[in-house]
């Protein structure tokens, strides 16, 4: 490890120790050094029963996931679920995803949410041995691994199903925007619905920073979809502002789900179907399960720990198919 790192072991103890009187850029190659090799800093002594949570989803990025629906009221139930086991919680803002307080951070266990590919977190978690449980399925899972998850194949395929009932015959996905496993997992999902059921697919990619929707602007001048289902929780405003833009009505121009925590959907004109991934209920199963981990006595399950997700539909995504009958005397 000092060899590859070119220090002394003295300055690998104190990187991955936080401690010592090193250069900041020294600290930082050692550390990056140590989870190549799959090292880390020791854990330490239990200072008390404290659990952490890291949202590495778009780590090292600016982002308050406190603003999303799913992240507030997941976070909120695993505070509660931890302090009804004794637990304390503590919470790092997304900035801090791939900095040092990972490295040294004193906690019992982990719950990380949404891990991407390459996470920088995770591997600083396992090189220090920190008991885990994950938020959605780790891209890599290793035997003993726990995660909590919705069956997004199911889902998707249960909205999608839903929309072509609704009379759909062109149904675009909108997503695409992060690396987790949500976001692939319902893509390919939807890939796979469009070739058994002889559609083209059109996936169109999800920009955080477009409020008003610009990028369906060709597809809803070209008419060229009559459904969207967004898989984040902005993307209904996104598709009711470029709808309005073109003159599409909702439902009977174009239909319209969306995944997202959000009541106001419902409160909308006209109120929006949507997608609960049920956060709170994950946060208990997944923060149960943690405290389970910690505790030789009761071991939990290993693997996938299913929540169901709940497709509630709404007038946004119920268009009257008009029958074929002719009146009588037509």
């Amino acid at each position: 490890m000092a060899r590859a790192a070119e220090v002394s072991t003295a300055t690998v103890s104190h990187a991955l120790n936080g401690t010592g009187r090193l250069a900041d850029s020294t600290r930082r190659r050692v550390r990056e050094v140590a989870i190549a090799l799959g090292y880390g800093a020791q854990r330490a002594p239990r200072a008390g029963k404290t659990l952490g949570v890291a949202v590495t989803t778009y780590a090292g990025s600016a982002w308050n996931f406190l603003d999303v629906p799913y992240f507030a009221q997941l976070l909120t139930v695993a505070t509660a679920t931890a302090h009804a086991h004794g637990y304390a919680l503590t919470i790092l803002p997304a900035t801090c995803g791939a900095e040092t307080p990972w490295h040294t951070l004193t906690v019992d266990g982990m719950l990380l949410l949404d891990s991407p590919t390459d996470d920088p977190v995770l591997r600083a978690l396992r090189a220090r041995g920190i008991p885990l449980v994950f938020d959605g399925r780790p891209v890599d899972p290793r035997p003993g691994d726990i995660w909590v998850d919705n069956d997004h194949v199911a889902t998707t395929r249960e909205v999608l199903g839903h929309l072509t009932a609704s009379g759909a015959r062109r149904i675009a996905l909108h997503a695409g925007y992060g690396d987790e496993h949500y976001t692939r997992t319902v893509t390919r999902s939807y890939q796979q619905w469009c070739h058994e059921n002889a559609r083209t697919p059109l996936v169109l990619t999800f920009d955080p920073s477009d409020t008003s929707g610009h990028g369906f602007d060709a597809v809803f001048a070209a008419r060229a979809c009559d459904a969207v289902y967004t898989v984040y929780d902005p993307g209904g405003r996104q598709v009711m502002a470029a709808a309005a833009r073109h003159g599409l009505r909702i439902p009977d121009d174009l239909l319209l789900v969306c995944a997202s925590e959000d009541q106001a959907y419902a409160e909308s004109d006209p109120p929006v179907s949507t997608v609960t991934l049920r956060p709170a209920t994950i946060a208990e199963t997944a923060v149960t399960a943690l405290v389970s981990r910690l505790s030789p006595a009761a071991p939990p399950p290993l693997g996938a720990l299913t929540v169901p997700a709940v497709l509630h539909p709404r007038h946004s995504s119920r268009r009257r198919v008009r029958s074929s009958r002719t009146r009588p005397g037509g």
